[in-house]
């Protein structure tokens, strides 16, 4: 897999499939190995069918379908018709969710880690294990994904997570974290963008127990988040600076990161074309 991918959420797509299909086909051109579909998109796929339709290399994942959301046989089918269209080229990458997405449905968010495996195990147990992928943050889930998967798909990681998920997946798994980027050096401007981008995240503990975990405390979560927090959630300034931050989790020993580029509104709510064609350049796609 090439070293550096794109990451960003279903709804930020437009409606119009022939727009969907000049984007995808950009992507491409602009070198990117894999785009990795956020905010779990629907079990039909079709979102990934149309990315994988308009291109001939592009590697497509979910990053990711919640189980918790997910009818697991629509999905598996799903899959099935993915693979055998764009074969080697789709990761079903699923995840255990949080408690309070859960719950808001009515569900009861017990003992996530067992009925995820019996996800795996069960409506998709069709599915081939190089082909699929969990979001994996803490030491246990991990080890499911280098048993049960191709690898792992960390988010909101520092590259300390990425070399502690290295060293309990081994060699042979996957290891593909999410980063993201500001491509802008005024640091009032890139903190409010960092912010409003992470302040949904602060109310799901299976985050910020993590980022405890790497060296952030109670007061960097507080109300909107610290200096702190942001410039260890997201990476800006001018563009070596910008490229060390995404390297670092290659030094980490990922494989390939997933870079997700904020804009000054925080999360884009279009895609964000501009943007993505200064990363292709800072990170030297258009020489590759």
């Amino acid at each position: 897999m090439q070293r550096y991918g794109l990451w960003a959420p279903a709804g930020i797509w437009p409606a119009d499939p022939d727009a969907v299909t000049d984007a995808a086909r950009e992507i491409e051109r602009l070198g990117f190995g894999a785009f990795w579909i956020g905010g779990s998109p629907p079990d039909d796929l079709a979102l990934a069918e149309a990315i994988l339709a308009a291109t001939s290399t592009l590697t497509v994942g979910t990053s990711i379908v919640d189980i918790w959301t997910s009818d697991g046989d629509r999905l598996a089918a799903a899959h099935t018709r993915l693979r055998q269209a764009y074969p080697g080229r789709f990761y079903l990458g699923v995840g255990s969710g949080h408690a309070p997405t859960a719950e808001s449905r009515g569900q009861s968010y017990t003992r996530p880690l067992t009925r995820l495996r019996e996800f795996l195990t069960g409506p998709l147990a069709e599915v081939p294990a190089k082909e699929r992928m969990i979001a994996a943050l803490g030491p246990k889930t991990l080890q499911a994904a280098g048993e049960l998967t191709a690898g792992a798909l960390p988010y909101l990681m520092p590259p300390a997570h990425t070399a502690e998920a290295r060293r309990i997946l081994g060699d042979g798994p996957l290891l593909v974290p999410e980063q993201k980027v500001f491509l802008g050096t005024d640091a009032a401007v890139a903190r409010q963008a960092g912010r409003r981008a992470l302040r949904l995240y602060l109310g799901l503990p299976n985050y910020t127990r993590q980022l405890i975990r790497y060296g952030l405390d109670e007061s960097d979560l507080a109300g909107e988040g610290s200096d702190r927090l942001v410039d260890s959630g997201v990476v800006w300034g001018d563009d070596d600076r910008v490229r060390a931050g995404i390297d670092a989790h290659l030094d980490a020993g990922a494989d390939h990161v997933a870079v997700q580029v904020l804009t000054e509104a925080g999360s884009p709510r279009e895609l964000p074309l501009a943007e993505w064609r200064r990363l292709a350049a800072l990170l030297g796609l258009d020489r590759a």
